[in-house]
């Protein structure tokens, strides 16, 4: 086989395996070694591969923050407590239609910053806010929208595992990575929210049939919010590495159920179950990408996509244009970890080497580019057909949504992220504003 054909061939046959529906890790896994085999690369590149797993994967302190985020925030849905705070946060916020749809956001926000998971927020949101927003007055598409939107925050707003991933991947500091996600963040949820508040227009107001105290909204927000603020705030000031503030957000979600009297051993081994689980599956994709990645550029793969990419042309933002359309193209069939661990070693060098002329170099190009991809990759998780922010809805909906309405709710939410995509990239300061 022609040299220029391995890797195409290589990039070709993951996908179909891909969306034929086999593991992930497996699928590129074994693509690495087939091609090992009818390539001309040395059988000595096997024990390469070893190498780089274990410098890689498995002796990489910074992955253990995953597993203990990902239990942090299974804890805390498990046991209620997030359900708890949700209710809480939803009878202080919700009055008139705007004020209701503001609140959804604001409890997105909410678990955004205390689990990190995408599909627990948008199941949760979808249980608690779908009918009151139906009760407020929204069309259904919107209320789609909103909530799988809202949803997805979680996998933008710190502690996020796709940003834990994104620094190891692109050899940048975590907090800083985790700083630099706060402004697009805010951005996101700005623009969500005049959105909403502008499809509320007209809308009676709703009326109150809960109160709370605000000592109750104390004592049901106050230790989420403490969670929140201690675990980030010690990552982002230097107090505590990312492995350090994980550990602490699991032991701090733990004392957080003893307080409110929800803890059991059960719901602790419920928890742990999922958490080896994901993380097990995380982590046999990082394996299985760090073994496709070596090989495919082993067969002329980077060069490969160096050519195609610098085919457009040699401006910088023109590569970038390129860079992150290809990624919002592949969000529409592929998840943002196989996106992530097979481009990024690829995209990064392209652009790390590019001068944009904006006064970013070094360590703050690839700071504000791994940014970028994160709001990029977050419309994955809302693009039709393989959005894993709609499979979640549909299912916690039930009849109460069609998957047409759904597909239509969130197409205004996808225009959003891309406009605020590119004011990223026109004003890079957005996000470096906010790192050390």
């Amino acid at each position: 086989m022609s040299e220029s054909l391995l890797p195409l061939a290589m990039a070709a046959l993951t996908l179909i395996g891909i969306l034929a529906g086999y593991r992930v890790g497996m699928v590129l896994a074994g693509s690495a070694a087939i091609f090992i085999l009818i390539s001309d690369l040395p059988t000595a590149f096997f024990n390469l591969l070893v190498s780089r797993i274990y410098a890689n994967v498995l002796s990489n302190w910074l992955l253990v923050a995953i597993p203990m985020f990902i239990l942090m925030g299974l804890i805390l849905e498990t046991s209620g407590v997030a359900e708890r705070s949700l209710r809480a946060a939803q009878r202080a916020l919700g009055g008139s239609a705007g004020g209701m749809g503001v609140s959804v956001l604001v409890i997105g926000v909410l678990l955004a910053a205390s689990s990190g998971i995408v599909g627990a927020s948008v199941v949760l949101l979808a249980l608690l806010a779908l009918p009151r927003l139906e009760e407020a007055g929204y069309d259904k598409s919107t209320s789609a929208g909103l909530v799988a939107a809202s949803g997805t925050l979680a996998i933008l707003i710190p502690p996020s595992v796709m940003l834990i991933v994104l620094g190891d991947q692109l050899q940048t500091p975590v907090p800083d990575m985790f700083a630099g996600a706060i402004g697009p963040g805010l951005m996101l949820v700005g623009a969500y929210a005049a959105y909403v508040i502008w499809r509320a227009r007209g809308l009676p107001a709703m009326p109150q049939t809960h109160r709370v105290s605000l000592w109750q909204l104390l004592f049901d927000l106050g230790p989420l919010l403490s969670l929140v603020v201690c675990v980030l705030g010690s990552i982002i000031a230097g107090l505590a590495t990312p492995t350090e503030a994980s550990g602490i957000g699991a032991l701090g979600a733990l004392l957080i159920t003893v307080l409110y009297g929800q803890f059991s051993i059960g719901m602790l081994m419920t928890a742990a179950k999922k958490t080896v689980v994901t993380t097990a599956v995380v982590l046999f994709v990082m394996i299985g990408a760090t073994c496709f990645s070596a090989v495919f550029k082993g067969v002329g793969g980077d060069d490969l996509v160096e050519a195609g990419i610098m085919a457009f042309g040699t401006d910088p933002y023109t590569v970038l244009a390129v860079v992150m359309g290809a990624i919002f193209l592949l969000g529409f069939v592929l998840d943002w970890l196989e996106i992530t661990l097979i481009l990024m070693p690829i995209f990064a060098p392209i652009v790390a080497g590019l001068d944009f002329g904006n006064g970013l170099a070094g360590q703050d190009i690839l700071i504000w580019f791994g940014i970028l991809v994160a709001v990029n990759l977050q419309t994955s998780f809302l693009t039709p057909p393989f959005g894993f922010s709609l499979f979640y809805l549909r299912g916690a909906a039930g009849d109460r949504l069609t998957t047409p309405q759904i597909y239509k709710g969130v197409a205004p939410f996808i225009a959003l992220q891309v406009a605020v995509l590119v004011l990223l990239i026109v004003f890079p300061r957005l996000i470096t504003g906010f790192t050390s």
